[in-house]
């Protein structure tokens, strides 16, 4: 595989991408890369994190980069996910493991990390120190967005600061040249570049990848009222495991599907933040090479998609109804998240882990 052909893998994964020119230079020196994502186990794992993960890990490591998984476990028991209960979250993570496994993702290039395994080494807590003594405290307030917190001191606690330091840590200490996570992760991978230098490692390569809208209808924010930055949108509009009814999780039953994509917001000809057409344009078209919508003769019959721009030219100008859509996406869906449902239901100890999982209460 060339460069060229390398980075048009990457740069499908990447909505954005500091910088591309430091990437082209990594590809061309031939020396392994590993990319890293850390996740909180926190709950059910929804169709973002579980197919539309595995989508971007299988490019990335088709591209020759080798990708790191860290299950960051101390970070969710920092982040008060599962009631702060840290034997909880490790049931969760390893739940996520077994998703991943069941939906296509390709283990190959893939290792899972601990968190709670690296916090046995002196030489972590060290780096953490090193980091938080790098900026005044208010730069490390600035990253709250990411633990899905805002910015305010009254919301923040001392582990929230603690859990910023760690994540640029984790990125050294796993020997990451590229971060790929996603835009909400954007504020403190860029301190991860702006804090290596300074502690004698490198500026990490940030990928990071678009966010999955949820399925009910956007709310205004500040960030719209006030002008706000991108990435305070972003984390507005993204599906809650908070709101099961904002997302389609990964052992849904082919009967939520229906119900919450029969529900979910899609105004005829509206394509601008519409969640439906985002699950075709991420999700869909990246599983399928075509995508046939079912419909009677008097409403146009059947009609073949080899795209999704040909479909959203088709929706915007109202020539494909929300409801042939919608139950095209169902069909879809429910042909993918099977796979995960029958492993769930067939293999003994991922049915334990799911059935721990289903019994415990989500906190934010």
């Amino acid at each position: 595989m060339t460069i060229d052909e390398r980075m048009n893998l990457i740069e499908d994964v990447g909505e954005e991408i500091t910088k591309k020119d430091e990437l082209k230079k990594l590809l061309e020196s031939g020396e392994e890369l590993i990319a890293y994502d850390g996740f909180e186990p926190s709950g059910q794992i929804h169709i973002a994190q579980g197919i539309l993960r595995a989508i971007n890990v299988n490019k990335m490591t088709k591209s020759g980069i080798k990708f790191k998984m860290w299950v960051a476990d101390w970070h969710a028991y920092a982040n008060n996910k599962m009631g702060g209960d840290l034997e909880k979250i490790k049931i969760v993570g390893k739940y996520f493991i077994e998703v991943w496994k069941a939906c296509g993702m390709n283990m190959d290039m893939v290792e899972f990390h601990w968190a709670s395994d690296m916090a046995k080494n002196p030489d972590y807590w060290k780096l953490v120190l090193q980091v938080g003594k790098s900026n005044a405290l208010k730069r490390f307030v600035r990253t709250a967005e990411m633990m899905g917190r805002n910015e305010s001191l009254d919301n923040l606690t001392g582990a929230h600061i603690i859990y910023s330091c760690m994540q640029v840590a984790d990125i050294f200490m796993l020997g990451a040249k590229v971060t790929q996570l996603g835009m909400d992760q954007r504020k403190v991978n860029m301190l991860a570049r702006e804090v290596g230098p300074q502690l004698g490692f490198w500026k990490p390569v940030v990928i990071s990848h678009h966010m999955l809208m949820g399925l009910t209808p956007p709310a205004k924010t500040d960030a719209d009222l006030n002008n706000g930055d991108k990435i305070s949108r972003v984390i507005a509009l993204k599906m809650s495991k908070s709101n099961p009814n904002s997302a389609i999780f990964m052992t849904d039953s082919t009967e939520d599907i229906k119900r919450k994509i029969g529900k979910a917001w899609a105004p005829e000809g509206v394509v601008k933040e519409n969640p439906v057409l985002e699950y075709c344009k991420y999700i869909l078209f990246e599983s399928f090479d075509e995508i046939i919508i079912k419909r009677p003769e008097q409403f146009g019959g059947d009609k073949s998609y080899k795209t999704y721009e040909e479909l959203e030219k088709d929706y915007a100008t109202k020539a494909l109804h929300p409801l042939d859509l919608k139950n095209t996406v169902i069909k879809r869906l429910d042909e993918l998240l099977m796979p995960v449902r029958r492993h769930f239901a067939e293999n003994v100890e991922a049915a334990a882990l799911l059935k721990q999982v289903q019994s415990f209460q989500v906190t934010r």
